[in-house]
């Protein structure tokens, strides 16, 4: 690496730094403000409350990257328009494309390490968050585990297992209901096909149970539905539809495939498989959009622009990625078209901007 290309590459991971210090400060005051009263609340101990903060860091690393990827662009092409650096570049004979090859290859990496914490770190430091603040902090006894997309219940002598959880129909597929004594040895088990949660009770359907105490042995009885009194809220259980981002593409993947399997839409979870997968490349489409942006005008920019080009631009990157996601989770859109569709919307609109601009 020439020592340009060292300067523009050290000039561009100083804002980068200084960008994600500032937004992820910025996360983590508006978190600690929401969620702090209501860890004293529950008697949280401040070194758990400290804890969940610390294994919350992977998160907001995630979220705050792609916007400081573009404003770290923006400003380091502006600081360097300001101060005529690229005036004399350009007078040397260095090529737009040469300037702008250290940040083209810093966005590519940037991209692959959030990938990587988006699937090998992010879905640990969730599980951790979530022990904490269940356990530690809220000192739940009854929890629901979600493990291979098998979920597991208990609650004192009950112990529900179900295949899988449909947030829409507010259903579980694939229940058993095991009724165990004070030592853990099996009374009676239940099975069903379904249970609905109606009304604030869970109603088992196609059911089949067995009691293992009856004179009669373990002959089976049917019916239709029952009534099953369990402390278990259809909240619980939505976490995993409203934190899917925080999982793994793997686990993901085998959710859709197991709700396709038993007959239901999967377009939720294939939309979000695929944004685990898209949303960190927006990091390079941030900087294949920035660089053109910033150089339309070399004798213009500095601080002032980079940050107001940086929201403008940002913001409409959110409102289209929003709206195409929206449309795939319903089926309007096909997964993959949703969860990409903005990175390629402005991937096209850099490029065109690189063509406008004056080499």
């Amino acid at each position: 690496m020439g020592i340009l290309n060292r300067y523009i590459a050290k000039a561009w991971l100083r804002l980068l730094m200084l960008c994600l210090s500032g937004f992820i400060g910025i996360y983590l005051v508006i978190d600690l403000i929401e969620k702090i009263p209501r860890f004293l609340r529950a008697g949280g101990a401040a070194v758990d409350i400290v804890q969940y903060f610390v294994w919350k860091l992977p998160e907001m690393l995630s979220r705050t990257a792609t916007f400081s990827v573009l404003m770290a662009t923006l400003l380091t092409l502006g600081v360097l328009s300001r101060d005529s650096e690229i005036i004399a570049m350009r007078s040397c004979g260095v090529s737009l494309l040469k300037i702008s090859l250290p940040m083209l290859t810093l966005g590519f990496v940037t991209s692959i390490l959030l990938l990587i914490n988006s699937e090998l770190v992010l879905p640990h430091s969730y599980a951790r968050t979530e022990l904490i603040d269940r356990v530690k902090i809220k000192k739940n006894s009854d929890h629901a585990t979600f493990k291979r997309n098998n979920i597991w219940f208990r609650s004192k002598s009950m112990i529900l297992q179900a295949r899988l959880f449909e947030p829409k129909t507010r259903t579980l597929s694939g229940v058993v209901v095991w009724n165990v004594d004070e030592f853990m040895n099996p009374i009676s088990r239940i099975d069903a096909d379904t249970a609905v949660y109606k009304e604030g009770r869970w109603f088992l359907n196609s059911t089949t149970m067995r009691n293992f105490q009856s004179v009669a042995g373990y002959a089976p009885q049917s019916a239709q539905a029952m009534a099953l009194d369990l402390n278990l809220k259809v909240e619980d259980l939505q976490v995993l539809d409203k934190d899917a981002d925080n999982m793994s593409i793997r686990t993901l993947n085998e959710y859709a495939e197991n709700l396709r399997r038993g007959g239901y839409q999967a377009y939720r979870y294939l939309t979000m498989m695929h944004t685990k997968i898209a949303s960190p490349f927006a990091a390079l489409i941030m900087v294949l959009l920035g660089i053109p942006f910033a150089l339309r005008n070399t004798r213009s920019g500095g601080i002032a622009m980079g940050i107001g080009a940086s929201i403008g631009i940002g913001f409409a990157y959110f409102v289209v990625n929003a709206v195409l996601l929206s449309y795939g989770r319903s089926g309007v859109l096909t997964p993959i078209v949703a969860a990409w569709g903005a990175n390629f919307l402005f991937m096209l609109s850099g490029i065109w901007l690189s063509m406008t601009v004056k080499v």
